[in-house]
């Protein structure tokens, strides 16, 4: 753990720089993770490491994680940095000195569904990043079952995201469809309600919900495609008496999580 990577250009570096692109990071199936608080979540999550880079003033900090995480010496790849360097690896602005490469968690081939209880959230081809953390947050607050997202979606494994989820993604199930009628098809199949969040819809208060149950968050431009409303079993929005003519997509969410929630015995 001694050894001081000087260079910008060694190539360990420049491995570390390319995973801030999510298409070459998925191709070798790990994700890069930036700052002490968003590490430390992870290992905390049970999330073993395969690289940790680190400055020459974070040694200690890396130790203490050695040993209060289990983390093998042997196993996992510990590359120390000048500054210089560091910064060269990160994309924040004023970089921690700590870093972390991870497996990202492998897909269970079968659908997650617990029982009768069972609540998910439906992202369709939802785009900024921000909101797809903080959906996959409150998923994990309100103990929701999984996730579900369409292809189009933003990737909720990006770094933006991973900081706005605040370690949630390594808690709960993330699964990726290739698009909504599929996800459409697959809670039919199981029997669970979906329901559409829409400006049109039903009072959510005499929408008639029961459980298990899936609620659906559209674009944050365009909201919902038209079919996907038609298709769902219900169509409900979110009173509100004032000026504003809508929410954006994770503020709804968050409030009909909290409703939902509530459906529970």
């Amino acid at each position: 753990m001694d050894d001081v990577i000087r260079s910008k250009d060694n190539s360990n570096a420049k491995y570390l720089h390319s995973l801030h692109n999510r298409k070459k990071a998925s191709l070798d199936d790990v994700v890069f993770l930036e700052g002490t608080r968003l590490c430390e979540e992870t290992l905390q999550s049970g999330i073993m490491p395969v690289v940790i880079a680190y400055t020459q003033s974070k040694k200690t900090l890396v130790l203490e994680w050695c040993k209060l995480f289990c983390i093998s010496k042997t196993s996992v790849k510990f590359l120390c940095f000048t500054d210089e360097v560091f910064e060269k690896i990160c994309s924040t602005v004023s970089p921690q000195g700590v870093a972390m490469v991870v497996k990202k968690p492998e897909k269970d081939l079968s659908f997650p569904f617990r029982g009768k209880e069972d609540i998910y959230v439906v992202l369709e081809d939802l785009q900024d990043p921000g909101n797809m953390g903080t959906i996959v947050r409150l998923a994990d607050a309100f103990d929701f079952t999984a996730v579900l997202y369409t292809k189009g979606s933003v990737d909720p494994y990006c770094e933006k995201a991973l900081r706005a989820s605040m370690g949630s993604c390594w808690h709960i199930p993330l699964v990726c469809f290739d698009n909504v009628d599929s996800i459409l098809d697959t809670l039919q199949s199981n029997g669970i309600q979906s329901i559409a969040m829409d400006l049109k819809g039903s009072d959510i208060n005499q929408a008639g919900i029961t459980l298990p149950a899936a609620y659906f968050i559209g674009n944050e431009g365009r909201g919902l495609q038209e079919n996907t409303t038609l298709k769902c079993n219900l169509s409900v929005k979110i009173r509100m008496q004032g000026k504003a003519e809508s929410l954006n997509a994770a503020s709804a969410a968050s409030i009909m999580g909290y409703i939902l929630s509530k459906y529970r015995g």
